[in-house]
């Protein structure tokens, strides 16, 4: 196992297409539910707890070796929203690429041929960490932080927030980070007694219904 490979994979530089969604703060902007450092806060914790969780138990999932397919269909399963299902498809498809070329391996051939338009992206980002030889933990922590440190860069552009400040809500949410990444990998480990039902299956209503919102823009700076 290399920390280093870790440090890759969750590098902002990593180019897996990320840098092109928002996580739903292009609509929580527009809609007035994030104004600044305190509301991005409020914003990302409650995307951590919900959407934070399930991805995370995903990608850690598939880093132990659960079966991919039955991943994705879980994921389809916990996410209502056709424009969020195809948001994660299309950022599972950019990050098969890059993991391919970094981290070649059959597990992610043979993905990549089940799913030629994309499989949901955690459980790609799990087998992308299962091929850099990491494990369920790793994945778990890269999924979370991914959850919400997307969210700070895009509110950064959307509202011309400080970075620092920006930065300074993401290290306030790291205790938070460690305990959601710890159920992960718990459930994770259910799963592979327990069958997919064990993942968890938050809910974020405001998530679904903005993406939804979103998709319909004529004009909008993020895909999602």
């Amino acid at each position: 196992m290399s920390r280093a490979a870790l440090l890759v994979l969750a590098d902002g530089r990593f180019p897996a297409g990320g840098h092109a969604h928002s996580g739903g703060a292009e609509a929580a902007v527009k809609a007035g539910r994030v104004t600044g450092a305190a509301s991005l806060e409020a914003f990302c914790r409650g995307r951590l707890h919900t959407a934070g969780l399930v991805s995370g138990a995903l990608a850690a999932a598939a880093a132990v070796g659960v079966d991919p397919v039955a991943l994705d269909a879980a994921a389809d399963a916990r996410t209502p929203s056709e424009a969020l299902r195809g948001a994660a498809r299309k950022l599972g498809r950019q990050l098969m690429r890059a993991a391919r070329a970094t981290w070649p391996s059959s597990e992610l051939d043979a993905l990549a041929r089940e799913f030629p338009k994309g499989a949901h992206q955690p459980v790609v980002l799990g087998l992308a960490a299962r091929a850099a030889g990491l494990g369920a933990v790793d994945a778990a922590y890269c999924s979370v932080y991914e959850c919400v440190s997307g969210v700070a860069s895009a509110t950064v552009r959307l509202l011309s927030l400080d970075p620092f400040d920006a930065t300074g809500v993401l290290a306030r949410l790291a205790p938070e980070m460690d305990l959601v990444a710890d159920r992960a990998v718990e459930a994770a480990r259910r799963v592979v007694d327990e069958g997919v039902g064990g993942l968890p299956a938050g809910s974020a209503p405001l998530l679904e219904i903005g993406a939804e919102v979103h998709a319909a823009w004529a004009v909008r700076l993020f895909a999602s």
